[in-house]
């Protein structure tokens, strides 16, 4: 299963984006890629870093839309899937969502951002309503991939219930900004989720400087027994490619020890009183 993380900067020119975005698709496809992963608002700018939502809805797009329709194209040309991440509009609602595409160009589904914040530079309570489609898992020729929309990583249930669907690899589209939180937490909680879990993740952040934040890139990938196995620049564009053995999954803790004796109808009663 040969992961490709998409780390590129975005200008307010979204079409330039999505062609900046397939060129980085042919670039990873030629160093064997299987797997594309792109950032949180994967070819816009970060609209929530204004509390004002009423410019950016003129830009939301359905899915299947002209953007899946642009990136269908080339999954099917490379045998390729591709998880975006895009500002949905669904009837009169409003999602950040990752629809995933397939080897033959279909979208298996959709992951919409189940935990939407609100505080100073994400105020994306304003823009999104929370996500109704639970925790999907996918399978796909190269492996079972589940995706937690960047706030998302944060809960360990759900995180869980990825797991419990027996996710090869989490895919975390990101909006992580230098210094957002203390040096390492990002990498601990990501490295702690795929030990505790049994699989591979993949935290794929933005990158470059925007009108109120400054995006910190630094891309990586944790292996199922906790390590950093790889990571993009910090601060620069750049494309992570890296194969992860899938297997190692059932040689690791959690599915040989932690998942197997977990009882969770403890957890359910402990978590109702």
């Amino acid at each position: 299963m040969r992961l490709a993380m998409i780390q590129q900067m975005c200008s307010k020119d979204r079409k330039a984006n999505r062609e900046k975005g397939i060129e980085a698709v042919k670039k990873a496809a030629d160093q064997g890629a299987q797997i594309i992963c792109f950032p949180e608002l994967s070819f816009e700018p970060f609209y929530p870093q204004i509390s004002d939502p009423s410019y950016a809805f003129q830009f939301t797009e359905p899915i299947p839309g002209p953007t899946t329709d642009q990136f269908s194209e080339i999954a099917v040309k490379y045998k390729l899937v591709i998880v975006l991440n895009l500002f949905e509009k669904d009837g009169e609602k409003t999602y950040d969502t990752s629809p995933v595409i397939n080897i033959e160009g279909n979208i298996l589904g959709k992951t919409r951002m189940v935990h939407v914040p609100n505080y100073p530079g994400f105020h994306e309570s304003k823009y999104y309503h929370p996500g109704n489609y639970g925790a999907p898992v996918y399978s796909t020729r190269y492996g079972k991939i589940g995706v937690a929309i960047c706030y998302d990583r944060h809960y360990p249930e759900y995180l869980r219930a990825l797991a419990k669907k027996a996710a090869d690899i989490v895919l975390v589209p990101q909006a992580g900004v230098v210094d957002e939180w203390p040096a390492g937490l990002y990498e601990a909680e990501m490295r702690v989720a795929a030990f505790q879990n049994g699989f591979y993740t993949g935290l794929c952040n933005r990158v470059g400087k925007e009108q109120y934040l400054n995006f910190a890139g630094e891309s990586f990938v944790c292996d199922p027994f906790g390590h950093v196995v790889a990571r993009a620049k910090k601060q620069q564009e750049d494309i992570l490619v890296y194969e992860c053995n899938t297997k190692h999954l059932n040689k690791c803790p959690a599915r040989k020890l932690f998942l197997p004796d977990s009882r969770p109808e403890l957890y359910t009663q402990w978590l109702q009183k």
